[in-house]
């Protein structure tokens, strides 16, 4: 039914009274009147629906309505229209109107309203209040003529009044989309405030010493306006190009003078700044050759040197550099590691009773060639002597007699088969060895100056070649990721450990090569006092099941990133880094890690204090109280982190803990300092770590009589099915005893820069190959 402009008047005033708000709560909103002009909603016109309004003239009756969207050609008012106007008013949908075209003064179109609307805030400097307009006309008229325009003004112009209120990177945004979105708009005018802008910016950066970002925004502009007038582009290169400058003199007369760590870091903070420097590699080059120095970042410098620690991944680290070991971990195999003989070659009977060692002086070097067997069999006897400070229990068991053949051969004779004998024999080889003093050094380096959180390690007597360094420089850093922007800047060549996080994330740089070290790392909580509660097996049980150990594992240390082989564990070996690896010989798979479950726990915690109670009661003695629980970590960031979430969790459980940062370079507690200590373990060879975890001597100090029966047994093992099936029983009843809280393995990555040569992709320890290292540029 069509109404025409004379009935109109009347519908719409019984309309008006049948259309009338719900609820008091939601402001009326007139469509029509028979009168004026409609009123200005200012932002509220965009919560109302898409519409045109219609204003008639005076000598029709005046006044006006909202229609729907009017399907006029090209969406404007006819030149020179004849006839009737048909249209729909808004809230009136089941009529239709009509109004003879004599009769309208005006149509204010919904588009062109928009338009309006942006362009009027944008005038007024209101870019907050033109956003919105603007976004619904690029939303839904992304073709009308007027909005490039409109669109490249209101980014001018907010870029502007952003600058002046002194933000300058969202500023410099802004004019970098407007030049990507619209270039032909005033060119030279947005050229000239991008160059203004990048210039503040760069000596923002320049002024907080952001080194690093400036270099990147710097990089970054020269490559988005190639062949473009930006003024900043040239100034900063200039000044770059001065500093490299001052710099390559600086290294140049440090060489000269001999001063060659001085000239090293110099030489690579010019050619940092300014890559393109003339002669700036060839003097980096010059330099390695004459000084080969290679800097090394790690998460804690080392206090004791010894590369057979199981718990303290510093000491292992840098004391390969200065101790050689009798047999040697290189890597692992399908049956346990795979160890290499100091002094030359081994051979091991069929029956796996007779172990040989035989030397190979003649093809050592100084002084490893003055080493005889009669030597050796001495330290190897040693080594069954419970008075001797190199007593290994599962050696003494495994032994029956040591014999010789010549000074060249030792034929050890096994009381039962072993299956791997060389790792009971993983002894430190240092001065005593050759006639020197007891604990002196046999590598090839020597710890020279500690400055801080600067070791030098320096190189003893000749090169073995001539490219290797002379000096290897450990840095501790801060944190994992204050460590990753010192490899990216080239203040260290290597990155001895990282975040499982970092390393993903690595990956993708070019420059950099990122390698995991082929055995994972075992964390657990080791008790380590006499604390009362944590003696009880119950209470122990209760704070794994107050533990959300994947989530610590996935939101904090793997920052939601899918890892391969990081897992939280359910005893304390590792579990192989996929499935079915050898690696995990000594994990039982079918044995679950306990789920997070807090109430269980807590009901756990007041089961375990009324047994002590009512022990207590029958001893008619006081019961024991529930002290604070210090728990003690390494001082690095991913410990530290894992020690923070866990003392969260253990707080609702309504306990008090207190958490102890070690000292650098220390990774077990001193006795009474601690009750737990939070311990990243290389428990590599299982068959003989088992002891050195969970021994009355070892880590653990259990003196549990399963886990003590579980350990014999294993010693006694006659091939790989008896190995493997006593320590899959260990891992059960460790499960069950918890000697140790089990936590996580994590599979340990470093990084390095590519200009550092031979360092290896499946090395056990990073100093490794650390003889065979070559800078090149």
């Amino acid at each position: 039914m069509r109404i025409s402009l004379n009935q109109t008047i009347g519908c719409l005033a019984l309309a008006l009274c049948a259309w009338m708000p719900l609820s008091p709560a939601h402001a009326e909103i007139i469509n029509y009147a028979e009168k004026g002009r409609p009123e200005d909603p200012g932002l509220e016109l965009l919560q109302e629906d898409p519409h045109d309004i219609i204003l008639f003239k005076e000598s029709a009756g005046g006044g006006w309505v909202k229609t729907r969207l009017l399907d006029l050609p090209g969406r404007s008012m006819p030149s020179n229209p004849k006839g009737q106007l048909k249209f729909r008013i808004i809230g009136i949908e089941t009529k239709d109107f009509v109004a003879k075209w004599d009769d309208v003064e005006f149509i204010d179109f919904w588009e062109k309203r928009l338009e309006r609307e942006t362009a009027d805030r944008i005038k007024e400097g209101d870019f907050t209040g033109a956003y919105p307009f603007l976004a619904v006309l690029i939303r839904d008229y992304p073709s009308r003529p007027n909005l490039r325009t409109l669109r490249s003004e209101f980014l001018m112009r907010d870029a502007g009044s952003r600058y002046k209120k002194g933000e300058i990177g969202p500023a410099l945004a802004m004019l970098e989309e407007l030049h990507r979105y619209a270039p032909e708009y005033k060119p030279q005018a947005v050229l000239a405030a991008i160059g203004m802008m990048t210039d503040s910016l760069m000596q923002k950066l320049m002024d907080e010493n952001k080194l690093e970002l400036a270099q990147k925004l710097l990089a970054r502009l020269e490559k988005d306006y190639l062949g473009k007038p930006l003024a900043s582009i040239k100034k900063w290169n200039q000044i770059f190009l001065e500093m490299a400058q001052e710099r390559q003199a600086g290294a140049i007369a440090a060489l000269k003078a001999e001063n060659f760590r001085e000239a090293r870091r110099l030489s690579r903070e010019s050619i940092y700044l300014k890559p393109s420097i003339e002669n700036g590699k060839e003097l980096v080059r010059k330099i390695d050759q004459i000084y080969p120095l290679v800097n090394v970042g790690v998460l804690q410098t080392a206090k004791d040197l010894d590369p057979t620690r199981l718990d303290n991944w510093a000491a292992r680290r840098a004391g390969r550099l200065l101790y050689r070991v009798l047999f040697e971990m290189k890597g692992a195999g399908p049956e346990g590691g795979e160890y290499e003989f100091l002094f030359g070659e081994t051979e091991q009977s069929p029956d796996r009773m007779n172990f040989s060692m035989m030397l190979e002086p003649e093809k050592l070097e100084p002084p490893l060639n003055g080493v005889d067997g009669f030597f050796i069999a001495d330290r190897l006897a040693a080594r069954v002597s419970p008075e001797s400070d190199v007593y290994f229990s599962p050696w003494a068991a495994a032994l029956e007699a040591i014999g010789l053949d010549g000074p060249k051969q030792i034929d050890c004779v096994l009381r039962r088969p072993n299956v791997l004998p060389s790792a009971l024999i993983q002894m430190t080889v240092d001065g005593s060895w050759f006639g020197g003093e007891p604990g002196s050094p046999t590598g090839d380096y020597r710890r020279d100056v500690v400055e801080g959180d600067v070791v030098r390690y320096t190189l003893v007597g000749e090169q073995r070649t001539a490219s290797q360094p002379r000096e290897i420089v450990e840095i501790r850093t801060e944190s994992a990721s204050d460590g990753v922007a010192k490899l990216l800047k080239g203040e260290v060549d290597v990155l001895d450990q990282l975040f499982p996080a970092d390393a993903v994330r690595l990956e993708g740089n070019r420059k950099i090569r990122v390698a995991r070290y082929p055995l994972p790392s075992v964390h657990m909580l080791v008790p380590c006092s006499d604390h009362a509660f944590l003696a009880e097996r119950t209470f122990r049980r209760a704070l794994v099941y107050g533990t959300n150990r994947q989530d610590i594992l996935s939101g904090e240390l793997l920052e939601s990133l899918e890892v391969p082989g990081c897992r939280v564990l359910s005893g304390p070996f590792p579990a192989g880094i996929e499935m079915n690896d050898p690696l995990g010989y000594a994990y039982d798979q079918s044995i679950a890690p306990r789920r997070y479950e807090p109430r269980l726990a807590k009901l756990l915690m007041t089961m375990n204090a009324n047994q002590l109670e009512a022990t207590a009661n029958r001893k008619k003695e006081k019961p024991a109280e529930l002290k604070p629980i210090r728990l003690a970590f390494p001082p690095e960031n991913l410990s530290r982190s894992a020690c923070e979430a866990i003392k969260s969790q253990w707080e609702l459980l309504d306990l008090k803990i207190e958490l102890i940062e070690l000292p650098v370079g220390e990774a077990f507690p001193k006795p009474g300092t601690a009750d737990l200590a939070y311990v990243a373990a290389a428990v590599w060879e299982p068959i003989i770590d088992a002891r050195r975890v969970l021994g009355p001597k070892g880590m653990a100090g259990s003196t549990d009589q399963l886990i003590g029966l579980g350990l014999r047994r294993l010693e006694e093992s006659k091939n790989w099915k008896d190995a493997r099936d006593r320590l899959l029983d260990l891992h059960f009843i460790s499960h069950h005893e918890l000697p140790v809280i089990p936590l996580w393995q994590l599979v340990d990555s470093y990084a390095y820069n590519r200009n550092l040569l031979g360092v290896g992709s499946e090395i056990v320890s990073l100093y490794q190959n650390a003889e065979k290292w070559r800078l090149s540029q």
